[in-house]
């Protein structure tokens, strides 16, 4: 997952977004638990809870799925993908509410993607071609445009950095780069065998000191992730994020595909340039 945890918590908390990187990441294992000491014979201890009973640790294996997976991923040059998907919002007073949305995903490496979001919230097309960069909000008909580097990678950090922006899914574009930040597990596992929709996948579970989360991925040579679940342990609700994904890794794809056309009513609106984050304690 991505170490840029301010921007984690606001995309848990405010879009259908999953950032967490998938990549190689740098593993290290929790200390285990102190064993406590022996009661009396007669008396025997009840047995603690399983949360404290389980000692973490990260399960090589677990990893290596995970490697496996991001290194088919970046291999694909080319895929469709549609992801339903579940966000669990959380009020003021901590009730939770669900909102439902599907995302739809043309992808093209080394650059170009059309992503669009359909939510009972919102809905938006983003639009990369290799040269130019556009936000469409098709119920408004409102659009923005901004040049954009000549790679998915430097797009997506360049619409971070300088607009805020980040993208559904955008991990996609990034696991197994070896510039990639990596974050520490502090447990990884999997947990068994599971058909989705038809699909053998196996089923991993992973924490963070933040975060929990699980990916099912296919089994067989093309190690898809086919579902994603992201719990936000830094709430007390704890929200979660769900997302099942249906994959064509063989799309045929037309130029014009990745090219934005505003109809003669659509209106331009400007990007708004966010302020560079300032290091703690800096100058505001």
């Amino acid at each position: 997952m991505s170490s840029r945890s301010p921007r984690r918590a606001g995309l848990i908390a405010l879009q259908l977004v999953t950032v967490f990187t998938l990549g190689l990441p740098a593993v290290t294992v929790a200390a285990p638990a102190t064993t406590p000491t022996a009661g009396p014979a007669a008396l025997p201890s009840a047995p603690p809870p399983v949360e404290e009973a389980v000692v973490e640790k990260v399960d090589p294996t677990a990893v290596a799925a995970l490697q496996r997976m991001s290194a088919y991923l970046q291999s694909l040059p080319a895929f469709a993908l549609t992801s339903q998907t579940s966000l669990d919002l959380v009020l003021r007073d901590g009730q939770k509410v669900q909102v439902d949305g599907v995302a739809r995903y043309k992808v093209r490496r080394p650059a170009g993607f059309v992503i669009d979001v359909d939510t009972n919230m919102k809905s938006r097309r983003f639009i990369y071609d290799g040269k130019q960069f556009t936000i469409f909000a098709p119920k408004f008909g409102y659009f923005a445009t901004t040049a954009a580097p000549p790679s998915n990678r430097e797009a997506l950090d360049m619409l971070w950095t300088k607009y805020g922006i980040a993208l559904p899914l955008e991990d996609l574009f990034r696991w197994s780069d070896p510039n990639g930040a990596r974050d520490q597990l502090q447990s990884g596992f999997r947990a068994g065998t599971v058909v989705l929709d038809g699909v053998e996948t196996d089923q991993f579970v992973f924490r963070e000191p933040q975060f929990d989360w699980q990916v099912w991925i296919q089994t067989g040579d093309k190690p898809l992730p086919r579902k994603l679940v992201i719990v936000d342990r830094t709430d007390p609700t704890r929200p979660a994020y769900r997302a099942q994904l249906t994959w064509d890794v063989n799309p045929t794809f037309a130029e014009g595909d990745f090219q934005f056309q505003p109809g003669k009513d659509a209106k331009l609106v400007h990007l708004g340039i966010v302020a560079p984050e300032q290091p703690a304690g800096g100058a505001r």
